[in-house]
């Protein structure tokens, strides 16, 4: 048998089933349990367990020390104890947007959680062109009530300096400052560009010191601005959903951030959705048709986080002085503003650093792909150059469509 309590070490499939067996008191006595690693991101590894004489299912999510990407990203596995108290406190704050987590152990590293196979990878989705009307409701009471609510116009002051304190995350705090805020913005080495793409990125991000100034601003601003416990790495791959349910996952990157990065994230994933179907979907009308579901819905995610925020603040802020006359709205631009300039970031990174999507990978034709790319990059750029002028969804949604017009 298999020793769990000694030391730490990567689980295989049949490692996992006696794990849950031996350590989980989830299944039956007699269950008949089938395991597959399905873990297929970047980081973790990821075992769903299936017991078939019992009907129940179980997700196992192990951290390993190093990254899945790349070996040269040294990590703690102390992030899948920080996922599993981050989960359990959305719970909390957002009930029914995230999974249920069952049991952490911090020898083994691994989380065990609600599996949610009867949900679909969003960034999946909407390569298949589906759409979700209740999405952008859904998405924005999450956004509002975890980056809101967990904030010091709301929480304690020390309770708040608290969970900053227990949610550094130095680590994966720097793959983000190096893959988001830097690498990106000059010919690294380990940027990974289409080569249709390169002469325009040598030209319009790698060439412009402007731009670079604003990057170093904005990571500078990361680094240092404990506003809100952030998610971290929200894009549309840590996402399940179906019609009626939208469930916020993989929160390891999780630290006190600026509010407006989370919303970024999911604004930038969209667009790459938005470019997918402008350049994979042949029929003009279905295309037409996305695209517009694509806009609006990004239009209303900001509009309704706006309004959302706006009726929160009024009846859960506890800080005396964020009720004088103004301040309510001056914070709400500051949250927007970062919010653009994480979408540009995003955008950019995305594009031409280490970690691509396949939303823009997945266009065959290398002419399409090219200007998706472009179209991606342009706007990014608009969007960390003139942050302070994004203030509505339809800002947002117009400086994509302006971009789109230009390749």
């Amino acid at each position: 048998m298999t020793v769990f309590t000694s030391a730490y070490f990567t689980m295989n499939e049949q490692e996992a089933i006696e794990y849950a067996k031996t350590r989980l008191d989830f299944f039956a006595p007699d269950a008949e349990l089938e395991c597959r690693e399905i873990g297929d991101g970047n980081l973790n590894y990821v075992f769903k367990l299936i017991d078939h004489k019992n009907n129940k299912s179980l997700i196992i999510k192990q951290a390993g020390p190093v990254a899945r990407i790349s070996d040269e990203f040294k990590l703690s596995p102390d992030r899948n104890r920080i996922e599993f108290e981050i989960l359990e406190r959305q719970n909390k704050l957002a009930p029914g947007f995230v999974p249920k987590v069952y049991h952490y152990d911090p020898i083994m590293n691994c989380t065990a959680m609600e599996d949610l196979s009867d949900h679909m990878i969003m960034r999946t989705a909407l390569m298949q062109h589906r759409k979700f009307p209740l999405f952008a409701d859904h998405i924005s009471t999450f956004l509002v009530n975890t980056l809101l609510l967990t904030s010091d116009v709301v929480m304690g002051h020390k309770e708040k300096k608290a969970l900053v304190q227990k949610f550094t995350n130095p680590e994966l705090c720097e793959i983000s400052e190096d893959l988001v805020f830097t690498e990106p913005f000059y010919n690294c080495p380990r940027n990974e560009v289409f080569e249709g793409t390169r002469a325009y990125a040598e030209q319009e991000i790698w060439s412009d010191p402007k731009l670079q100034l604003e990057t170093v601003k904005l990571k500078f601003e990361f680094m240092s601005n404990a506003q809100s416990l952030l998610h971290g790495d929200l894009h549309t791959g840590s996402i399940f959903i179906k019609e009626d349910s939208t469930k916020i996952i993989d929160p390891e990157f999780a630290f006190y951030g600026p509010a407006g990065y989370d919303i970024g994230n999911v604004l930038a994933n969209l667009i790459f959705a938005y470019v997918n179907a402008k350049y994979t979907i042949a029929d003009e009308d279905l295309r037409a048709d996305q695209e517009a579901y694509l806009q609006n819905t990004i239009e209303d995610i900001v509009d309704l986080f706006k309004d959302k925020f706006m009726k929160a603040w009024d009846e859960k802020a506890t800080e005396q002085t964020a009720r004088y006359d103004g301040f309510k709205e001056y914070y709400l631009d500051t949250v927007l503003r970062d919010t653009a300039a994480v979408a540009g970031l995003e955008l950019c990174r995305r594009i031409i650093g280490l970690a691509s999507v396949k939303d823009v990978t997945s266009i065959e034709d290398p002419n399409s792909r090219a200007a998706a790319e472009k179209i991606c990059l342009a706007a990014g750029k608009m969007f960390i150059m003139d942050r302070e002028s994004f203030k509505t969804g339809a800002d947002f949604a117009g400086a994509l469509k302006s971009c789109e017009k230009r390749f």
